[in-house]
């Protein structure tokens, strides 16, 4: 079998280190210094033609001179001769180039251009960067970065490997790492993504059996489609991703963008994608670590009760308080479980009728304290337990950890810990032994929310997606405009989305008209395609007697006349729907693809904001349990759930109008710039969904 490109990169036989210096201090000189300084043993090949040998090796003057075609070699040299030595490599048949070399599209329109040439000029040879860090295999220690953290002595070995969008990310994960005692695997900044992008790497991990933990750092997701399936791929082979996405804010996003060169998206809609695909997101930089530590326990979590030792009652209430604010439930012991602990003969002090359960000092005996955690961890009123160690853990930090130890062995719930003082030592020894340890009370809750998260994840059923309808779509050929509301209701029919009776009409033609059947009042409305937001000119009346219709219509012509300067010729009659909620179902073009919008509606929509988005998979629509959880998240679901007393509406009905409304998404694709219903009636249960309003506008 062919060896991959970034299995060459990964684990080169050779390098070639185009623009090497002889100063190990400097950017062009640390490469080789580290790989010696790691004892590389495959070959290295200095190319600089203003010398002989660099760091004892045999330097060539230019990449036709090498003895041999290279597995990898790292470019340092400025942007022009950067294409011309990518340009060489890929004649010579190099799997794989390294680009540091800046000035490429973070640097805007004429680096992006640059950027293109670099690719060309490659062909067939893949490039991870330009503008990057490099790459380090810690595992096999082969170093191809002139970070300074790799002049660090003993890097952790261990299972967790990063993809970074920052290369600076690269650096400052290895040192923190190295100080947390985290073991790394594998670091890749991949900046730029000329080329090699995240999925790429994500997919490598899946396969690597010293990968357990993928972590990322993500600036934008450039090829949105390739990282879901390679993040199912992670999911599915049981290889958490965790991730550290930036640019929440818009000065982030703008910050994010110049860095890579790259377009973001909606930050909403990461977190959406990211559920989607099973990927926890660490949402501070100190999360970026507490979360591998965590997962690294290798335990699930199957339900939100926890149980908090301890015995010293402040630093419990600070961990008890965070859990609080995540949604767990700290249950107090069941009887079984307090006379467990009654029998440890724990003294007057000791708390045991509330949760945290405090021993106090007398826990600080070995045996007592190993009775107390032996009765907690099989207790069927918990399924995680959190260690507090107290001061005790400076003066004897070994005293938890053999308590602790035979516990490990006889259950398989989750058991962390918490450090109140400073004590780096006990820290040390409760993680090595197996039990995630943290420093922070919010780290402890932070912690057990992502692995709650993966155990939730691991058993997702996103339900049974339906074909796509088969619709005739010929009459919209032609059209390259924004629909009137007419036209675009009967756009939500032709979908299966019910629609409100109406019917258009002309002041001028109103006597030839009879809408009693429309009910004793209506609604009155302008029929234009250049006024989006009809309520704003007057452009809207409800429950006009059916006598007064031509006189309504007469009035909110004059009207709309005057606040806009557009003279209305068609108006809707509609029926005034009565008794139902008013929600809306909206769509969203983004960089990640396109999402649907569902919240309450009306024209107090866009002040309350109380919306759940979903991206749609290709050529995939929603399901009915999707449209459901959609709705489920909402502020406002106790409404259409009977809040209060009130009636339970049709939610069938809603949720199927959402999934119709995801099919005409993906069905229209391209032709769709903008869609919406607002509002949707939902009326009682067994009663339906009418659309009363709507927009579409096609390219």
């Amino acid at each position: 079998m062919m060896k991959s490109a970034i299995a060459s990169l990964m684990i080169p036989q050779s390098i070639a280190v185009i623009g090497a210096s002889t100063d190990p201090q400097k950017t062009a000189g640390k490469p080789i210094f580290y790989l010696q300084k790691n004892e590389y043993r495959g070959k290295i090949f200095p190319v600089n033609p203003k010398v002989q040998t660099i760091a004892g090796l045999k330097c060539y003057p230019d990449i036709a001179s090498l003895p041999q075609t290279p597995d990898v070699a790292i470019i340092l040299v400025g942007t022009e001769s950067a294409i011309a030595a990518v340009a060489a490599l890929a004649k010579i048949n190099t799997p794989v180039a390294i680009v540091l070399t800046s000035g490429f599209a973070e640097t805007g329109p004429a680096g992006l251009l640059k950027q293109e040439e670099l690719l060309r000029a490659a062909g067939k040879m893949r490039i991870l960067g330009p503008n990057t860090m490099g790459m380090v295999n810690i595992t096999d220690q082969i170093t191809l970065s002139p970070s300074g953290a790799l002049a660090m002595d003993n890097i952790g070995k261990g299972h967790v490997s990063l993809v970074s969008q920052s290369g600076g990310v690269l650096g400052a994960l290895l040192s923190r790492a190295a100080a947390r005692g985290i073991g790394l695997s594998k670091l890749v900044a991949t900046s730029n993504e000329a080329d090699l992008n995240l999925a790429d790497f994500i997919d490598y991990f899946v396969e690597d059996e010293t990968t357990k933990i993928i972590l990322l750092y993500v600036e934008s997701i450039r090829k949105p489609e390739q990282f879901r399936e390679a993040a199912l791929r992670a999911k599915k082979a049981g290889k958490p991703i965790v991730v550290f996405k930036v640019g929440k804010s818009a000065a982030g996003m703008q910050a994010a963008i110049s860095h890579t060169g790259a377009m973001a998206g909606s930050d909403r809609l990461y977190d959406a994608l990211f559920a989607e695909v099973g990927v926890i997101r660490a949402h501070q930089f100190s999360d970026f670590l507490d979360i591998p530590i965590a997962l690294s326990a290798g335990r699930t979590l199957h339900g939100k009760r926890v149980a908090i030792l301890t015995s010293t009652g402040g630093a419990g209430t600070l961990v008890a308080d965070s859990l609080g604010e995540k949604g767990f439930e700290l249950p107090v012991p069941d009887i079984v479980t307090a006379k467990k602990l009654d029998l440890l003969d724990l003294g007057d002090q000791a708390v045991l009728d509330r949760n945290p359960i405090d021993v106090t000092l007398a826990g600080l005996q070995p045996t007592i304290l190993k009775g107390a955690i032996k009765a907690l961890v099989e207790s069927d009123s918990y399924d995680a337990l959190i260690l507090i160690l107290g001061s005790s853990s400076v003066s004897r930090p070994e005293l938890m950890a053999e308590a602790v130890k035979e516990s490990l062995q006889s259950t398989d719930k989750l058991i962390l810990a918490y450090v109140s003082p400073h004590a780096p030592q006990a820290a040390e020894i409760m993680t090595k032994l197996g039990v995630p340890t943290f420093t922070q009370p919010e780290s402890c809750a932070v912690a057990m929310q992502s692995i709650f998260q993966i155990s939730t994840y691991n058993h997702q059923d996103q339900g049974v997606t339906q074909p796509l309808p088969v619709i005739d779509l010929s009459s919209y050929d032609q059209i390259h405009r924004a629909l009137d509301e007419h036209e675009a209701k009967q756009l939500f029919t032709q979908f299966g989305i019910p629609t409100v009776n109406e019917a258009v009409v002309r002041l001028d033609a109103l006597d030839k008209t009879n809408f009693d059947h429309f009910g004793p009042q209506v609604v009155i409305k302008i029929l234009s395609k250049e006024i989006m937001h009809k309520t704003e000119v007057g452009g809207v009346a409800l429950n006009v007697p059916n006598k007064k219709i031509p006189e309504a219509i007469k009035e909110m012509q004059d009207r709309v006349l005057h606040r806009s300067g557009i003279h209305i010729a068609e108006f809707l009659v509609q029926e005034q729907a009565k008794g139902g909620l008013e929600l809306m179902i909206g769509m969203h073009r983004d960089p990640l693809g396109n999402a649907i919008l569902v919240g309450m509606g009306g024209v107090t929509a866009e002040l309350f904001q109380d919306t759940a988005l979903r991206l749609l998979r290709p050529q995939m629509p929603l399901t009915q349990q999707e449209a459901l959880a959609m709705l489920q998240e909402l502020k406002t679901w106790p409404l259409l759930n009977g809040y209060r007393g009130r009636p339970v509406y049709d939610v069938a009905a809603l949720t199927s109008a959402i999934v119709h409304f995801s099919e005409l998404i993906i069905v229209m694709n391209d032709r769709l710039l903008e869609c919406e219903i607002n509002p949707i009636f939902v009326f009682e249960e067994q009663q339906g969904v009418k659309a009363a309003d709507g927009i579409a506008i096609l390219a």
